[in-house]
């Protein structure tokens, strides 16, 4: 299929014409069965009495946050009864649902590159796209929860792939990237995906035979555009009350829900950041969160009954709902351009992408060092599509940069010099032996071996504990900031051979998950090997 066609899907549950559904659930009074799921699981209450659904439940929504490294306090709450695997699961097997095109789609978190008349189970590609700050067990979850949603048959299948959100958003932006340049070879250029939860940042350049190479580390912090609609709620406790946020968040969500909708429609969206165009918002408390009134008491019912429940948001009161997310994009934008050096050009994607005054603020800060700040077509399917690209043409991409320092843990003899207590009874020390660092640009399909023999004439196998950390020279495993990945295991057959057995054991981390193999370095014959992801 030269030129295949690839449509963005636009058809879900009770929402056509948009090109992302909401990550939401709406469980049963057990969380035991989905009743609902995207933008009908955020639906209004009037709707759901058609559809059976219990009303005083809230839907369970932004579940993935839990696989993201940020403080227990910054992740959603979900209810006690409800692990965030199975809610990633039940949405992974309600997206796998999705009527199947006859030509590629793309869908939400999800996508699913398919062709006409196949098995869906045996035979269709399935990539997901992960931010760029998941980790590797970040990424292990997500597979076992593939699994159990039936969307693939076996943990380790090939039928599986992973890309992050910002990688797909550059092979989106390398195929549109003939807008802006002539010649495309050696040009590079910095994806600025900006999400509602998450901002992901990669800097990529176009390399020959249209292949896409990596420049610096991925990364991405939590402060996409749903943390101005916080900012909003922020503003509104003082207005009204925490107390009354809180009783309206746990008895009447769906108009939660429609108050922050319209807070979007009616003042996000619009804002420009021009002083001199700025018009006086007036937001109707009445009109868009009746209920709210029923929960204030005391000096705030007072002054709002007096005010006719209609706040008015002022320039500097937009502007200081917008100011603390967009300074955190930019601070990153900031580090990836100190860390590239020479930018061609700067796409800017994701729905957040899409507000004129982050874009005002970018090339305000940015326009004297980037020629090029664009938004390209479509900039919130561009991850979608691009992760399709890479289905399509997996070896597009050809270097990515290791955002961790990899090792395994090795036991040398006990030196002078090594600190005392760390001396086992046997005369050894446990250390951490680095085999690949971060920041390290590394092909796809690149190797990374080490040499060892037995220790004993009769061993029948070997253990290694596979570590990561951000750190770039570690010394032990139990540093600060060293995390157990994952097991690495290698059988050792041929016992006959004594100590005579060296072993050559390889990690590949060019891909985005860990490949392993081991061979006898003497014999060449292939050694069986296990590498466990910890996911506990």
């Amino acid at each position: 299929m030269a030129n295949p066609e690839i449509s963005t899907n636009e058809r879900w549950p009770g929402l056509i014409g948009q090109y992302k559904v909401n990550t939401a659930l709406q469980y049963d009074r057990t969380y035991t069965n989905v009743q609902a799921w995207g933008y009908e699981a955020l639906a209004k209450k009037r709707n759901h009495r058609s559809s059976g659904l219990t009303e005083d439940l809230k839907p369970v929504e932004l579940f993935k946050f839990h696989l993201g490294e940020i403080p227990d306090e910054e992740k959603p709450s979900l209810p006690s009864s409800l692990n965030y695997k199975k809610a990633i699961t039940d949405y992974l097997r309600e997206i796998g649902k999705v009527e199947k095109s006859p030509t590629h789609y793309v869908a939400k978190d999800t996508i699913h590159i398919c062709w006409p008349n196949v098995n869906f189970m045996n035979n269709v590609l399935l990539i997901l796209t992960i931010p760029a700050e998941f980790t590797d067990k970040a990424k292990g979850i997500m597979r076992e929860c593939a699994l159990n949603a039936n969307l693939i048959s076996t943990l380790r299948s090939s039928h599986l792939q992973f890309t992050t959100e910002p990688e797909a958003a550059a092979l989106y932006c390398m195929k549109v990237s003939s807008e802006y340049f002539d010649n495309l070879v050696g040009k590079s250029f910095l994806i600025c995906d900006c999400g509602g939860g998450t901002v992901d940042l990669t800097a990529r350049t176009i390399l020959e035979d249209n292949k896409l190479g990596e420049i610096t580390e991925r990364t991405g912090d939590f402060c996409g555009g749903t943390y101005v609609d916080r900012e909003f709620v922020r503003y509104l406790r003082g207005k009204v009350g925490s107390t009354a946020i809180d009783l309206l968040i746990e008895n009447y969500y769906d108009q939660y829900q429609y108050m922050i909708q319209k807070f979007c429609k009616h003042v996000k969206l619009p804002f420009t950041g021009d002083r001199n165009t700025f018009k006086l918002v007036e937001f109707d408390l009445a009109e868009y969160c009746k209920v709210i009134k029923q929960y204030v008491k005391g000096e705030e019912k007072l002054i709002l009954e007096e005010d006719e429940w209609i706040l008015e948001l002022d320039f500097e009161t937009i502007k200081s709902m917008f100011d603390p997310v967009v300074g955190r994009i930019i601070r990153l934008i900031r580090g990836q351009l100190a860390a590239g050096g020479n930018c061609s050009a700067m796409f800017l994607v994701g729905g957040f992408s899409e507000s004129k005054y982050l874009q005002s603020r970018i090339k305000e800060e940015f326009d004297s060092r980037v020629k090029i700040i664009a938004v390209p077509r479509q900039p919130i399917a561009a991850i979608v599509r691009g992760a399709v690209e890479y289905g399509l043409k997996i070896n597009t991409i050809k270097t990515r940069v290791l955002t961790y320092t990899y090792g395994v843990d090795c036991s040398p003899e006990w030196t002078d010099g090594d600190p005392p207590e760390r001396k086992t009874s046997k005369g050894r020390i446990i250390k951490f032996f680095e085999m690949v660092k971060r920041g390290t640009r590394v092909e796809v399909d690149q190797e990374f071996t080490e040499r060892f023999v037995p220790v004993f004439p009769d061993q029948t196998g070997i253990t290694f504990s596979v570590y990561v950390t951000k750190e770039y020279n570690a010394v032990y495993c139990d540093d600060p900031g060293m995390r157990l990945l994952g097991t690495l295991s290698i059988d050792l057959p041929d016992t006959h051979l004594g100590l005579n057995r060296p072993v050559l054991y390889t990690l590949s981390f060019g891909q985005m998950e860990i490949n392993c193999a081991a061979k006898n370095q003497i014999t060449g014959d292939i050694y069986n090997t296990t590498f466990a992801l910890d996911l506990d």
